[in-house]
């Protein structure tokens, strides 16, 4: 699984997911379904933003990004990313190379698109369709992806010690499904030919034969 949105989809303006040309604040992946991100921000209340903008986003001015946006929406409707970019921007600095709306629109985008709820369940379906020996092969592009994937390996293939006393076939210890083969990083190559694969984490695992 690459769990990456395609560059040409991100930087299509109309598909409402770039901070850097403007067009709809849409941000959905399948745009017949759904409520747009404009929608969701209109009918939210200031708390519930936050909350999401932290959760996904781990952007720490998630409470005066939310504010800024209710200010806003008191005057004006919220409807394109440029708006949007402009009032994270407006509180909240960041490093050099990084847009400032980088986080928020990460996080809106997660949750509009419920990503993490399918990332987790298709996790749990894989066990079911990879055969003995099978591998596991998931790249990640952000800490909080990588952090469900990782978490999700080590509960699989960490082995647990069972109390001593259990008729448990001669054997102190839990079979698991899965055995951690590790993860790597993008290369220096790889990483000039494409920056946005400098936050890329690939991590490998197998199924066990007793499976």
């Amino acid at each position: 699984m690459d769990l990456g949105v395609s560059s040409p989809q991100l930087d299509n303006a109309e598909r409402g997911f770039s901070f850097n040309a403007d067009g709809p604040l849409d941000m959905r992946m399948n745009q017949t379904t759904g409520i747009s991100a404009s929608e969701w921000l209109a009918t939210t209340n200031e708390t519930e933003i936050a909350n999401v903008i932290y959760q996904f986003g781990e952007e720490r001015r998630s409470r005066h990004i939310a504010s800024a946006i209710k200010q806003f929406q008191a005057e004006t409707p919220l409807e394109t990313t440029l708006q949007l970019a402009n009032i994270v921007a407006s509180v909240v600095k960041t490093k050099k190379n990084k847009h400032p709306a980088t986080r928020t629109f990460q996080a809106i985008r997660i949750f509009i698109n419920q990503e993490l709820k399918q990332l987790s369940d298709t996790l749990e379906q894989t066990l079911d369709i990879l055969a003995p020996k099978g591998r596991l092969s998931i790249i990640t592009f952000h800490s909080i992806e990588d952090r469900i994937v990782k978490q999700f390996i080590q509960k699989k293939s960490k082995q647990r010690q069972l109390p001593k006393g259990l008729p448990i076939m001669n054997n102190e210890t839990e079979k698991m499904p899965l055995k951690d083969l590790g993860k790597s990083f993008a290369s220096t190559k790889e990483i000039d030919n494409s920056r946005r694969s400098r936050s890329a984490i690939l991590r490998i695992a197998e199924k066990t034969l007793i499976c």
